[in-house]
């Protein structure tokens, strides 16, 4: 345990007793959703964590202090406060130093859950390699923080106005195993396939034990389970490459670039859908931290 995070007592006794925990991620409060549903989202992941008995550990930057384990007075000021910092692993330092609030993304939490000794982390999708990155070198941060951060992540693919081939194709080159729960392809985030193989895996006892002999055997990164959307809410490929298409042309219209591309692209995107996307993200955001609750637990018995 590094002293340099705070982490509240509850999950500092889980951790040391061997219980299950899970990470979860601020940025999706601050910079993925509006309000309300941001905070009512917020508190469901948590509850979806608390009903697999295992201790949900909210991860962000609290007026310069990095803490795994957010209280909810924190997630509600994070859900409403403008001027909350969008920290990846390279932020982390300046929002401590300057004592901001900074909502951690998948890189900046895996960097944090692994100091704090959390193994499992849930999400929605994964950044990876943007489309037009042969031109633009547009790579996201989490892909490098899979590489090298030993942190199992259960996400609904990447986020599918990425390149997905592409990112597929990194994760293998940075010896990133990526696992299919029940699936034999990569979801595409709001869709459940993708038409990229994966390595099916059916159970979340069989997830534990990929996990133990990666850890022993695999040079020290992370892992990806890929979980597809709840059936009900999926949406249908095509409809959402062709919504994604109209998002992206709005995004070049509009010179946006850098870090803003991932939310103003999938505001776009709820906008084309008719906010069906929106629904999608929320289910499977619920839906990936119920089941790393359940892998986190796994993990736990397997000890």
């Amino acid at each position: 345990m590094n002293t340099v995070v705070a982490v509240p007592e509850p999950i500092r006794a889980a951790l040391a007793g061997n219980q299950p925990v899970v990470a979860l991620e601020s940025t999706v409060i601050s910079h993925g959703l509006p309000y309300p549903y941001n905070l009512d989202l917020a508190r469901a992941m948590e509850g979806e964590v608390r009903d697999q008995h295992a201790q949900p550990a909210t991860v962000g930057v609290v007026a310069g202090v990095p803490t795994v384990g957010m209280s909810d007075a924190d997630i509600e000021r994070f859900a409403v406060a403008q001027g909350i910092l969008k920290l990846s692993r390279r932020d982390i330092g300046y929002a401590v130093a300057l004592e901001r609030d900074g909502a951690t993304t998948v890189a900046a939490t895996m960097a944090l859950a692994a100091l704090a000794g959390v193994q499992v982390f849930a999400t929605g999708g994964i950044g990876g390699v943007h489309r037009g990155a042969h031109e633009t070198w547009d790579i996201s941060a989490d892909l490098t923080e899979l590489a090298r951060t030993p942190v199992l992540v259960v996400c609904a693919g990447a986020k599918a106005i990425l390149d997905l081939p592409a990112t597929i194709e990194y994760l293998e080159t940075a010896g990133v195993p990526v696992l299919g729960l029940g699936a034999d392809e990569l979801p595409a985030f709001y869709s459940a396939t993708s038409g990229l193989p994966v390595a099916r895996i059916d159970t979340v006892a069989e997830v534990a034990r990929v996990w133990r002999a990666h850890r022993a055997l695999g040079g020290g990164g992370g892992m990806l389970l890929a979980v597809p959307p709840p059936a009900e809410v999926a949406l249908p490929s095509a409809e959402v490459e062709s919504a994604i298409t109209r998002a992206l042309a709005k995004a070049s219209a509009a010179g946006v670039r850098g870090q803003a591309v991932t939310p103003f692209l999938l505001a776009a995107v709820a906008e084309e859908t008719h906010g069906e996307s929106m629904h999608t993200n929320i289910a499977l955001l619920r839906q990936n931290a119920r089941i790393a609750a359940q892998v986190a637990r796994a993990i736990a018995e397997l000890k």
